[in-house]
Formats: C-alpha cells, structure tokens, sequence
C-alpha cells in the first residue's frame, strides 16, 4: 500500500488510520470517556489515583491522535472556545502566586486533560450522537448503582465500605451508588432524565428501554435524599416549558419573549434569594444549607485577603495547605471544595476566574437556547437543559469545576460555539461580501453517523 506520495505504508498503518477515522471508533472513544469520567469515584476507591490518571492520560493521547488524523474536517476558528482557552490560561497564571506550585500543576492537568477530552468529544460527535453515548453509559452505571445498592441494603444488609454505600436502600435512603455521595447520585440521576428524555423523543430508543430508563433515573433520584434534586428538577421543568413556549411562538415575537424570560429569571433570582429561609424550610434542608451557609462565610473572609488573583487554583482543596486547612479548622468540617462552584472559583482563581468561568458558561447557554428556540429537532434541546442543571447545581456543590461535570459543561460549550459563533458569522459575512444577508440557522436534523 501507498500514500498520495507513493511511499508504501505499513498495512498496520493503513488499518490504524482507518480506525481513528471511524464512526464505530468515534463511538467507542466517546463511550470511554464517560464511562471512566463518571466511574471515577469507584475506579479511584478500587485501584487508585495514579490508575485514573493514566486512563485520563491514555484518553488524551488517542484524542490528540484522533483530531490529528481528522485534521481535514476541523476547523481552526471553532476548534476551542476563546473564553475556556482564557480561563484555563488564568488557572495556570496562578501557580506563580499559589500556595502550593505542586498542587497547582496537578490541579490545572486535571481540568485541561478533561477540557482536551471534551473538545474531542465535541467534533468527532453531534449532540444526538453525544447523547445517545451518554446514554448508553447512564443506564449501565445507574443500573449497576442500583444493584450494589440493593445487595448491600436488602439481599446482604452489610456496608460495602470501599465504595462508600451504606446501605440505606430499604429505609428509603439516602443511596449513593457509586458516585460516592447522595448528592452526586441525584445530579447525575437529574442529568440521566434530561438524556433519556431526549433520546426517547428522538427514537433513538425502543419505547421499553425509554420507560425503563426513565425509571431507574427516577428511582434513584428519589432514593438519593439529595435536597438539590428537587431544585435541579424544578429549574429543568422551568427551563423545558419556557424553550418549549419560545420554539411555539412566531419567528417575529421571540425577540420579545427571550428578554422577558430573561428578565422574569432574574427577579426570580432575586426572589430566591430573598426567600431563601422559607424555602430551605419547604425543601427541609436546613441542616444541609446551615453547614453550607458557615463554609460560605468563612470562605469569604479569605476570599477578601486575595480578591482579584485568588489563592492559587488547586481543584479539590487539599487538606493540610492554607487556607483550606485553616477554613476546614473553622468550620469543624473536612470540605473538600466550597460546596458551590462560583465561590470556589473566586477564593482559588479570585475575581478573574469566576468571570470568565461565568462567561465561559453565560455564553454557552445563550448560543445553545437560540440554537434550540430556532431549529426544529428537539434534539438540540439537550445542550441548554444539560447547562442549565450544570449552572443550578453550582449553586450548591463544586461538580463544574471537575469530573464529570466540567467535562460536561466543555462538552456542551464546544457544541454550542460550532452552533453559533461569532467568529464563525464574521468570516462568513466577510467570506460573502458586505452587501450578503445574514447567514440562517439550519433548520435540519443533526448530521447523520458517519
């Protein structure tokens, strides 16, 4: 065999190439990545850190190969949000003020190898494609979560201590399967409904696993006892009948209705906030917010010692470094992260880094709710409902700066810039001439496997 040149290649080679090129391999890379990202709590408990950071490793070196043999199809301007090139830029600039260069480092390789993941993920895969990986991924995880938790809890009754599962299934939890915390289970579960719902609406799965689907979601969201589970669901539910009333409405009067639900979410906010006693109260997670509520404060009394650089971007605090250790001592409680995304960005990478991890996530949910209120697959639905629980749940817990859910939310933002972005309109409007409309949002279906 020979190349274009006519140099003769190795028929290993040859077969190499073929397979990065494939939709089968596109597939089973995809399938891997989340399939590890969120076993990460279990394969960490049962073999070590150095064992998930060499799958982490691994992944990104068959990434890197395959964006290089698919080089043809990229393209430069869509390639990386500029907004995730300039925080992952900022983190790294922490390490000359951090308190802790060698946490630093580990900390800044962890989210950049999930980011480089992710943006592979996002152009060798649509959203329908993602999502149906996802899926796939979800069902076994959530099913073998149910599994442990019924043979610890009812067939065993016995802890099974490696992977944190106590056994409360049959006092009605809470439940943690193997995502290691009730609250990780019921983000997971949340973002498992939004998933299965897309992929039954789309048919993208028999009727039967659609209905068992949603019900292993379900049952485990509601077995988890998570207190933000019922605010997750909520948001979605808000989410979902306002997209779903935007896609109705005529093309002329959308303008309109997305600045008042723009606006109708900010007095919501504000109302939250302001009523947040009565509705802890309603949710009966007074204990939870109590414990949340002194971390927050003692967090951001620190915070004003370094308010614009931070004290260094270190990821999941370590426990015996200031001024983790000292916040930890404070609040008698061993945290491993501030327990919401946006003051645990602001104490690490200061007043800059929760802006652009703001506006990194801002952005993303903008371009993917007017991709999805103008095209007519439900499918691109998924990426604003993903978004919007990522954003919810930060409020409560740190997910989107690490693991699963930050591969997430870069996954979601690299979709949403190759949908809307405005490097990409500015080349085309140059490409055509000043006097040429406006490009218009295809209304297809998502691109077929290939």
């Amino acid at each position: 065999m020979t190349d274009a040149a006519g140099v003769p290649r190795h028929p290993v080679a040859v077969w190499a190439s073929d397979a990065l090129d494939s939709a089968a391999f596109a597939r089973a890379y995809t399938v891997t990545a989340f399939g590890a990202v969120l076993s990460a709590f279990a394969i960490v408990r049962m073999a070590g850190v150095v064992t998930y950071a060499t799958v982490l490793g691994g992944l990104c070196v068959v990434g890197a190969a395959v964006l290089v043999r698919r080089r043809h199809e990229l393209n430069l301007v869509r390639l990386v949000p500029s907004t995730l090139v300039l925080l992952l830029a900022w983190l790294l600039a922490t390490l000359v003020w951090s308190v802790d260069a060698g946490d630093t480092v580990s900390g800044w390789l962890g989210v950049a190898a999930l980011a480089f993941i992710a943006v592979v993920i996002g152009h060798i895969r649509d959203t329908l494609q993602t999502a149906r990986a996802l899926g796939d991924v979800l069902r076994v995880l959530l099913s073998v979560s149910l599994g442990l938790e019924i043979l610890s809890g009812i067939l065993l009754d016995v802890p099974i201590r490696f992977l944190s599962i106590e056994g409360n299934i049959a006092a009605g939890g809470p439940v943690q399967g193997i995502f290691g915390t009730r609250n990780m289970l019921g983000f997971v579960a949340v973002i498992a409904l939004i998933t299965f719902a897309i992929e039954w609406r789309t048919s993208s799965i028999r009727r039967g696993a659609g209905v068992f689907s949603v019900a292993l979601a379900g049952i485990l969201a509601l077995f988890s006892a998570s207190p933000t589970v019922l605010v997750l669901a909520l948001a979605v539910a808000g989410a979902t009948g306002a997209l779903m009333l935007v896609r109705r409405t005529p093309a002329a009067g959308r303008r309109a209705l997305q600045f008042s639900i723009a606006g109708i979410v900010v007095v919501g906010a504000i109302a939250a906030y302001l009523l947040r006693h009565p509705i802890i109260a309603v949710l009966n997670a007074g204990s939870d917010f109590a414990t949340r509520a002194q971390l927050w404060d003692t967090l951001l009394i620190y915070v004003r010692l370094r308010p614009v650089p931070g004290w260094g971007w270190v990821g999941p605090w370590p426990q015996q470094e200031f001024p983790f250790v000292s916040i930890n001592f404070i609040t008698d409680g061993p945290h491993a992260s501030a327990l919401n995304a946006y003051l645990d960005m602001l104490l690490q990478a200061g007043w800059v880094g929760l802006l652009l991890f703001t506006a990194m996530s801002a952005i993303a949910l903008v371009r993917s709710w007017l991709v999805a209120s103008a095209r007519r697959s439900i499918v691109y639905a998924w990426t604003p409902l993903v978004l919007v629980t990522l954003l919810a749940d930060s409020m409560f817990e740190s997910f989107t700066l690490g693991g699963f859910g930050w591969l997430l939310l870069v996954v979601c933002a690299v979709r949403a810039g190759m949908s809307r972005s405005w490097r990409e309109r500015m080349r085309a409007a140059d490409a055509a001439g000043p006097d040429a409309p406006s490009p218009a949002l295809p209304q297809g279906p998502p691109t077929p496997d290939r």
